[in-house]
């Protein structure tokens, strides 16, 4: 009998679901139960392949716009995604008598406060961001066309010429790299000494508190896997955040067969976190794919212990929602 090779698995803690993208599968589920299928959402709920096919398995059914949704479907619900959605797709789902749902997450909605409140006190709105995230152009929409400038880099914070320096306010997106957006605020900064920041921190706690999970766990891995779409900003920033902190090589995917097996019988320390939009089954699928090619420890690197929960939308409170329920994403803990 073959022995296999050890290996320490570092799995961080916080990973994966936030509260906002709890909230949003739960919208989804919960309008289901109470209205049967099917149950219309704009845009994927979360960026994630599985649950999304979790939940058209449920009966949902996904659309890039409100007129794909058939007349003999408008008194079912539609639901809009958590990243948010411009101003003008709730006034379009009034025009079309739509019966809808707002999933966008709280700390989304709360960065839409703060550009109009900019806005408000005339300032220019300054967007950190990643042109064409579905956040990005929700939170473009909340204000008048012209209002916000986009910035993605260091080097677009030195290169815009705002046409009153001294009436400026800036947000960002929740997702970003910590560090990244640090940068970037420093240089408009020096800039423009009279920036009005944010009443409160526009990064969200969850994608802070799983990319400081990151930089504690790689140190001295072999590998850092991120479980988590090619289209999920927060994952794409936590491969970065890993290579940046230390891990010999880090790489984002979907499912355990997604993983290059060949290229990494060597390993001894795995490092391993999720994007806030990854289920936590397949955290756990992929621990078991190791352990059928490995002797596997798990060590936890646990930085934060969250403990946020965000209410669904009034109208869908009287529904239980139960274990079994969210199974097909939690697994059956």
């Amino acid at each position: 009998m073959s022995m296999k090779t050890p290996l320490t698995i570092r799995l961080c803690n916080p990973r994966g679901f936030c509260a906002g993208v709890d909230r949003a599968i739960q919208i989804v589920v919960l309008a289901l139960k109470k209205y049967g299928a099917p149950v219309y959402v704009r845009h994927e709920i979360v960026h994630n392949k599985y649950v999304v096919e979790g939940l058209e398995a449920k009966g949902a059914i996904f659309v890039e716009e409100l007129d794909e949704i058939p007349a003999e479907h408008h008194s079912q619900p539609v639901v809009f995604s958590a990243h948010g959605v411009p101003k003008s797709v709730p006034a379009d789902a009034e025009q079309r008598n739509l019966f809808y749902l707002d999933a966008t997450c709280p700390l989304v909605s709360k960065v839409h406060k703060q550009a109009m409140r900019h806005e408000r006190q005339g300032r220019h709105v300054l967007l950190i961001g990643h042109a064409g995230h579905p956040e990005v152009i929700g939170t473009m929409g909340q204000l008048p066309e012209g209002s916000v400038t986009l910035v993605e880099t260091e080097a677009d914070a030195m290169a815009i010429q705002p046409n009153d320096p001294d009436a400026l306010g800036f947000v960002t997106q929740t997702t970003l790299s910590v560090d990244d957006t640090d940068g970037i605020i420093r240089v408009l900064k020096q800039r423009f000494p009279n920036i009005q920041a944010p009443a409160a921190e526009s990064i969200c706690y969850a994608t802070t508190n799983r990319q400081e999970a990151v930089k504690y766990a790689a140190p001295g891995t072999d590998l850092f896997l991120v479980v988590g779409a090619p289209n999920s900003s927060n994952s794409k920033r936590l491969v970065e955040v890993a290579e940046r902190a230390g891990a010999k090589r880090s790489m984002l995917v979907q499912r355990a067969d997604e993983i290059p097996w060949g290229e990494i019988e060597d390993i001894s320390v795995l490092g391993l976190s999720a994007g806030a939009s990854a289920p936590e089954l397949i955290v756990d699928e992929i621990i078991n794919a190791f352990r059928d090619r490995f002797d596997v420890t798990v060590e936890l690197a646990v930085t934060a212990e969250e403990t946020e929960n965000f209410p669904v939308n009034r109208v869908l409170r009287d529904v239980e929602l139960t274990a079994a329920d969210m199974a097909f994403v939690n697994g059956n803990a």
